[in-house]
């Protein structure tokens, strides 16, 4: 991804965060080429992940490599390298009946005899987990006080994933199936990770997994392994870190998106107003009612940079930026002239000289799907009314609305 590329970023991120582009743009640029796939078009964006932890401020935020979740691992084991892992979405605890029973115990035997069974079963299936190799667990559920017990016996790394969507995406990551059972599992359905690690983030112990990259002391060069990188996000309040989110997902999609197309073209409202005015001068060589329809359409982009405007300069101000702005594209080579939302000189600014660029991919498809929209409702020729069922309305009967029956 070359570095003109990544200025498409910044008007994105900052129409979520304004002020805090600089900083965002680059937490999001140095995540995606930590993930970048030896072919660009193969980006996943759900490679790039956000963990947020309260505290601190945003300048405190940074890229771990790996996936990091914001609890400490269940028992003892902390760290373990290039081990077998397995994913289990039920709870690893000793099963329950399903139907209620009494139990009568008549002496101290058989009260030390009643549940050695079931820890008899519970300690055969995780010696053959240790057994198969397996030295961390994923756990989609509840891990019982029993079967923790078991683990941390057989050395065994357990972790919590209780969010079904990062069991999938660490599942990707470790290339395991997830299993909704308990036993051993096979040589397909367990997986592999390089560095399952506990680390400290402003003051708050978080795990980390991740695969090796290359370059790294360690790094087998086996396998293309799938690499995932996570923004670990600071901020002082639980609202300003879900904006900040936000603002990044809105980046990495960015990403994917210059990559399938990189073409950039003017944003401020450049663009749109440049449109409307060779539609404008389109519709004036027609004849008739499409003549007015054209002219329409070209009034309709103009939304674009008179919002901008009147948003952050007021509506009589906004009104005479957009004049200005009129002036300027009917000059020669006054294409790229936009709004400045900063007010500084005339309210006016070109957009390729301050970086404010767009991927045209998604200008070109917000255009498309508002023509349909417009499309659909001007095509629909009458609309059918609901009507209430039954019969004829009961006629009320006299008297007053509050009164007691």
């Amino acid at each position: 991804m070359s570095r003109s590329r990544l200025v498409a970023l910044k008007p994105v991120i900052a129409s979520k965060q304004y002020g805090f582009e600089d900083t965002l743009s680059a937490l999001v640029a140095e995540a995606a080429l930590a993930v970048m796939p030896k072919n660009p078009k193969n980006f996943n964006v759900d490679n790039v992940r956000v963990v947020k932890i309260m505290g601190g401020n945003l300048a405190g935020s940074r890229v771990v490599q790996g996936m990091v979740f914001g609890r400490e691992p269940e028992g003892n084991i902390k760290k373990v390298t290039k081990a077998k892992v397995a994913i289990f979405t039920s709870a690893l605890d000793i099963a329950q009946t399903e139907t209620k029973g009494t139990v009568l115990i008549k002496n101290a035997d058989e009260m030390l005899n009643f549940t050695r069974g079931e820890e008899k079963h519970l300690e055969k299936i995780f010696k053959e987990i240790a057994d198969s190799g397996v030295k961390i667990i994923i756990a989609g559920s509840s891990v019982g006080e029993l079967a923790l017990h078991y683990l941390n016996r057989f050395n065994i790394a357990v972790l919590k994933v209780l969010s079904k969507f990062d069991l999938r995406r660490v599942s990707r990551v470790v290339n395991a199936t997830p299993l909704a059972r308990m036993g051993a599992p096979t040589a397909e359905e367990a997986g592999y990770i390089d560095v399952f690690e506990t680390t400290e983030i402003g003051g708050d112990r978080v795990t980390v997994l991740r695969q090796l990259s290359e370059g790294e002391e360690g790094y087998d060069g086996k396998t293309e392994k799938t690499r995932t990188a996570t923004i670990v996000l600071r901020g002082a309040t639980a609202n300003h870190l879900d904006d900040l989110e936000r603002a990044i997902d809105d980046g990495v999609n960015v990403i994917k998106a210059l990559l399938k197309d990189p073409r950039l073209v003017p944003g401020a409202g450049a663009t749109e107003l440049e449109l409307g005015k060779r539609v404008d001068v389109y519709g004036s060589g027609l004849k008739g009612l499409a003549q007015h329809a054209v002219k329409r359409y070209a009034t309709a982009l103009e939304v674009i940079p008179r919002t901008l405007a009147e948003n952050a300069l007021g509506g009589a101000e906004g009104n005479e930026v957009l004049s200005r702005l009129w002036a300027k594209h009917e000059q020669k080579g006054g294409e790229a002239w936009g709004v400045d939302v900063e007010a500084e000189h005339d309210g006016t600014l070109l957009a390729t000289d301050h970086k404010i660029l767009d991927p045209l991919a998604a200008k070109s498809w917000a255009i498309k799907l508002a023509t349909e929209a417009a499309v659909s409702v001007l095509s629909v020729d009458s609309i059918i009314m609901s009507k209430p069922a039954g019969g004829p309305k009961v006629p009320q009967q006299a008297g007053n609305w509050d009164e007691d029956d």
